[in-house]
């Protein structure tokens, strides 16, 4: 097998000039017009491999090299390719594009697979248009109710019907996305660390065992507004205070729990009206938190509910707490693992069997087959910043890997 790393870098470095920004920084948020160029942009690319493509409801993609047995469950494999604002351009496009080459690089050896080889770009693995994370891959292993669906909605009260149907995705509905337990016979995502330890180990690849337990809330509060210069100190109900206070408890929660994995984030504070010479009436925040053993995530997340509502009832703020999503950490299959482990030390390619801080579409498609990842390294541990890298050699080292993966569960 030969990667062609040359044609992969400039494959990466086409989409990313698919943006909604200028480059270096990326954005494609979710059925956005940047999105549906990227999304056609590796259509295209699918098609000229031989692929055979089709969508789902919710513009799940999946682009399939036949096997000889039709009958047998596929091999999947395949990322993302929606970016979040002010992003990179190797965040799930490595898992995308780096499959595609894989595949070329099979095809190209003559190998004829008898499993079929699929290759998935998973839609809104990030979660910026509705705030939840990993929509398609939850659709597809079916975790999310048909209300919880339908109660989906982005800034402007559009929900999910309305903009899957704006997308061009107007076949079936949300539910008809659910896929069969064992649908596939394993599912591989390449994809970089986000994090420092391959790098600071100076290590080529990542094996991915366990994948920590996301949760999200997203709280509404409601003060009472008025002139800054009219309504007296003692009087006020001020919603921007009371949101920063929780974010400080959000803060303390996560540092408190015993346990050295505990992440707790406030990444979205807007406040209303939003004039410098008026008391913030309103305010929304959204929190991530996240650990990879459930017992600690979720007395933090019960730590954090109980302090907001202690907080706004000391404030005299009105709260309405949902708890947006709160998932199960991921067991990565031992037999994927080993048998990756087991490449890498014929390659003769360095490699850890490692956590998952970060949650991907593996989180979910592991309840629906065997699964787990393949991490390479990014320069300093960073991603979803416009400076994210990760060198050619390392993305050729892991489709190298990844292909030889492929190879073997297709056969």
């Amino acid at each position: 097998m030969k990667i062609d790393a040359s044609r992969l870098q400039k494959e990466i470095d086409e989409l990313s000039l698919i943006s909604e920004n200028p480059a270096p920084v990326v954005t494609r948020v979710l059925f956005s017009e940047a999105d549906l160029a990227g999304r056609a942009y590796v259509k295209k690319l699918c098609v000229e491999a031989g692929l055979t493509v089709r969508e789902d409801a919710v513009g799940n993609t999946f682009a399939r090299w036949e096997g000889t047995d039709k009958n047998a469950p596929a091999v999947a494999t395949g990322s993302h390719i929606d970016a979040i604002p002010n992003a990179g351009k190797y965040d799930g496009v490595v898992g995308v594009l780096g499959a595609l080459e894989a595949i070329r690089s099979l095809q190209q050896s003559g190998f004829k697979p008898q499993r079929s080889i699929e290759l998935i770009t998973f839609t809104a693995e990030e979660p910026t248009r509705f705030g939840i994370g990993c929509l398609g891959s939850r659709l597809m292993a079916g975790t999310l109710s048909p209300e919880k669906i339908a109660s989906l909605r982005d800034r402007e009260g559009n929900n999910l019907e309305y903009w899957r149907k704006q997308a061009g995705f107007t076949k079936g509905d949300a539910s008809s996305v659910r896929l069969a337990k064992n649908a596939y016979s394993n599912f591989v995502e390449l994809h970089i660390e986000q994090g420092p330890i391959l790098e600071q180990k100076n290590l080529a690849i990542g094996i991915v065992e366990k994948i920590a337990a996301p949760s999200s809330l997203r709280l509404h509060l409601t003060g009472v507004g008025g002139h800054a210069g009219a309504v007296l100190m003692p009087e006020r109900h001020d919603a921007l205070l009371a949101g920063a206070e929780i974010a400080l408890a959000v803060e303390r929660a996560a540092l408190t729990t015993g346990s050295p994995d505990t992440v707790g984030t406030t990444g979205v504070f807007r406040i209303e009206p939003g004039a410098v010479n008026s008391v913030p009436c309103r305010a929304t925040l959204e929190i991530d938190l996240r650990d990879t053993q459930l017992a600690t995530r979720d007395s933090a997340l019960k730590q954090i509910e109980s302090a907001a509502a202690d907080i706004c009832k000391k404030r005299g703020i009105g709260l309405e707490l949902e708890r947006v999503n709160v998932d199960a950490p991921a067991i990565c299959d031992a037999k994927l693992v080993e048998l990756i482990s087991g490449i890498c030390a014929e390659k003769k390619i360095s490699s850890l069997k490692m956590i998952s801080r970060a949650y991907h579409d593996s989180l979910f498609m592991a309840q629906i087959c065997p699964t787990t990842m393949i991490f390479i390294p990014c320069r300093g541990g960073v991603s979803h910043r416009p400076d994210e890298y990760s060198s050619p050699e390392q993305i050729e080292t892991g489709v190298t890997v990844l292909a030889e993966t492929l190879r073997r569960l297709a056969k």
